[in-house]
């Protein structure tokens, strides 16, 4: 407060002002004859000036807003364009503890507000748990098996490791149980299900539970009953070229997963050692009375370290390791379809085969290779909607989280 500090030596012939970088908001004064003007962004000529594009063809929009946050907050404009047109919002919220004598568990409040002439009411509100969504999941999976279910958090938890009545625990639950349903909700086909229906207006669940398999529909129990008798002789380029990005994005995720889980680790290592560091300033300050001042300075100044570092610890906990979470699931859920899909096709190309060995007493094909003909085409057309589906949906859910990442980066060394 008394006088300004004073800038930090540059190892490099410049100093950190005149040094351009493509975030910047400073005038063109300031960055030096490098950079031109934008309305939104300062870039470098030599970028200014190419058709940038990213490694799969994505052609990138260089009018970006000059920050990050004002770039989330247009993307978030335009993925709220189409709220006019939807007539299904759902959400699940008001999570309640109910202690039984054989056991303990949580519900959550489903709330359904909808315009669609399939729901009697405009509007339901029913209590779930966990193992209710999971039944949804399975029946969709079961009635739906050309499409990509979305995951659900994982069920089981290391007793001991975290405790799964706490309130982080719960509310990181009811989170992707949220982001669950409404993924199912944005689908063309899974919002309308019949299973989706029951779970978010009946009362009584569990008097559909026990209809077990009558719910099938006829696509589902096809493929239910289909074996692995059948080997599928080589899954087409576009399908095999799903399967090898699938498992190099598996891999990478849980890389970077295992590392931010052990960054998060360090962190709250040394927030514990910081909150002990602090208060021995204070201490030393009491005792000589000259350095006082000082000292307690120096005390606030790690006590603001502790509050800052223990939000960023939050918010890395709470918002990024549950998001790469879902997406390695996710990334499972599709290698299933695309499983199932191999199943199809390989049981196609063995009827086919059967067909033309006996061609000359049977000139005409089959219904039922017709039918498994159309199976596999309704596999392949499913599986690339939503893997496309899927793809816009995870670069924006990235992007948002990288940038609000950064963010949440600058604000802490900023504090």
């Amino acid at each position: 407060a008394a006088s300004a500090p004073k800038p930090l030596p540059s190892s490099g012939p410049k100093s950190l002002r005149e040094m351009p970088h493509p975030l910047a908001t400073s005038s063109s004064e300031e960055m030096g004859p490098a950079l031109t003007p934008s309305p939104d962004l300062l870039l470098p000529r030599s970028i200014a000036d190419k058709d940038l594009s990213l490694p799969n063809g994505t052609p990138v929009d260089t009018s970006s807003p000059a920050s990050s946050s004002s770039l989330l907050n247009r993307l978030q404009l335009d993925d709220d364009l189409d709220v006019e047109t939807r007539d299904l919002f759902v959400t699940v919220d008001d999570p309640k503890k109910h202690v039984c004598t054989m056991e303990t568990y949580i519900t959550y409040r489903v709330t359904t507000k909808t315009t669609r002439a399939e729901f009697d009411l405009p509007e339901y509100s029913v209590r779930r748990r966990y193992q209710d969504f999971d039944w949804l999941r399975n029946k969709l999976e079961e009635s739906q098996p050309t499409h990509l279910i979305p995951p659900l958090p994982e069920k089981f938890v290391v007793k001991g490791v975290v405790d799964r009545f706490s309130e982080e625990f719960v509310e990181t639950r009811r989170k992707a149980l949220d982001k669950f349903l409404k993924r199912i909700t944005d689908h063309p086909v899974l919002s309308f299900n019949e299973h989706f229906n029951v779970f978010l207006t009946a009362k009584d669940l569990n008097a559909y539970k026990k209809q077990g398999m009558a719910l099938l529909s006829k696509m589902g129990e096809s493929v239910k009953y289909v074996t692995g008798g059948y080997k599928l002789r080589s899954r087409p380029l576009e399908f095999a070229a799903i399967g090898d990005y699938l498992d190099t994005f598996s891999l990478k995720l849980g890389t970077i997963d295992r590392i931010a889980q052990r960054i998060i680790k360090e962190q709250l290592e040394y927030l514990v050692e910081l909150r002990e560091y602090g208060p021995v300033y204070s201490t030393w300050g009491g005792l000589e009375v000259e350095l006082s001042e000082p000292l307690e300075g120096v005390s606030a100044c790690i006590g603001n370290c502790c509050t800052a570092l223990e939000e960023l610890s939050e918010d890395m906990t709470e918002d990024f390791l549950p998001v790469l979470r879902e997406y390695i699931l996710y990334a499972e859920s599709m290698k299933n379809v695309l499983k199932k899909r191999d199943q199809v096709q390989a049981e196609y190309e063995a009827k086919l085969e059967a067909v033309a060995l006996k061609r000359e007493d049977r000139p005409k094909v089959p219904t039922d290779v017709e039918k498994c003909q159309d199976r596999v085409e309704c596999f392949n057309a499913d599986l690339k909607a939503d893997m496309e589906r899927w793809q816009n949906n995870k670069r924006q859910d990235f992007r948002q989280l990288l940038m609000g990442m950064a963010d949440k980066n600058i604000q802490y060394y900023e504090k």
